[in-house]
């Protein structure tokens, strides 16, 4: 009976931070949406340069392995289901399955992972340093607001970039699928670019870049938010940095699901 209490009373334990950690991520990013979308016309200004700044380091930066990465998913898609197809003389098909699946799932889910990875921790170890460091303090002293220096420079530039880097990896899977299709089966180009251009809707376009601007959020919220929990010097933030790239890519999937639920039923 004992075992049984304590086991329960754990589970509630972790429910309860749960709920508070994300009432307060909730809380900082309806903060951070009304600067970025209210802010300037209260006088609150942006301060692109170093939007821009983070733009480079998320987006311009992030090319060279998201592009990679995906390109070879195109490819694994395309072996994967040229392999059932072949059976029914179908590998024409090829082209529906993987644009499709490029453009509603894998381009943006494996986009936002990627940057979680990549982009996401690096924004918790950097706020983190900065709090053991007590220059956040030193902000505050100097009357600049950290939200306004720190945060919102990181989400606008998160939100610009992934949408970007989401449609460069949709065109990128794609040109993976293809090329495996026009080498390895023999397929003309000219009518696997048909195929595709038939089997894509707006629609699906859509969804998926509808999901890069909430998995923007996610990604750079959870950075902000683990960053700003640091505690207990260099050990505190490997520990945020880990739990930052853990808490981005579970609420990723989770958001990726509901989405797909919900364009699924509606669309």
């Amino acid at each position: 009976m004992n075992l049984l209490t304590r086991t329960f009373s754990r589970a509630g334990q972790q429910f309860v931070e749960f709920a508070v950690h994300l009432a307060r991520i909730c809380q900082l990013c309806a903060q951070t949406l009304v600067w970025i979308f209210i802010g300037p016309l209260r006088g609150k200004k942006i301060r692109w340069h170093l939007t821009f700044i983070q733009i480079v380091r998320i987006g311009v930066n992030s090319v060279p392995i998201t592009g990679i990465i995906i390109f070879c998913v195109g490819l694994i898609i395309a072996m994967q289901s040229a392999y059932q197809l072949e059976r029914f003389g179908a590998t024409i098909y090829v082209a529906d399955l993987v644009g499709v699946s490029m453009t509603r799932e894998l381009g943006p889910l494996i986009t936002a992972i990627v940057i979680a990875g990549r982009s996401g921790s690096a924004i918790a170890a950097e706020i983190g340093t900065m709090k053991v460091a007590e220059e956040i303090d030193a902000l505050k002293t100097m009357a600049m607001n950290p939200l306004g220096y720190l945060v919102v420079p990181r989400t606008l530039a998160m939100l610009i970039v992934l949408p970007c880097l989401t449609i460069l990896a949709d065109m990128l899977g794609i040109l993976g699928g293809m090329t495996l299709a026009v080498v390895n089966l023999k397929i003309p180009f000219i009518a696997y670019f048909n195929q595709t251009a038939s089997a894509i809707l707006m629609k699906d376009f859509l969804t998926g870049l509808v999901k890069s601007f909430f998995f923007a959020i996610i990604i750079s919220q959870i950075g902000v938010y683990q960053g700003f929990s640091v505690s207990g010097g260099a050990e505190g933030v490997g520990k945020s940095t880990t739990a930052s790239v853990v808490s981005s890519i579970f609420l990723i999937i989770l958001a990726d699901l509901l989405f797909t639920m919900l364009f699924y039923s509606t669309l």
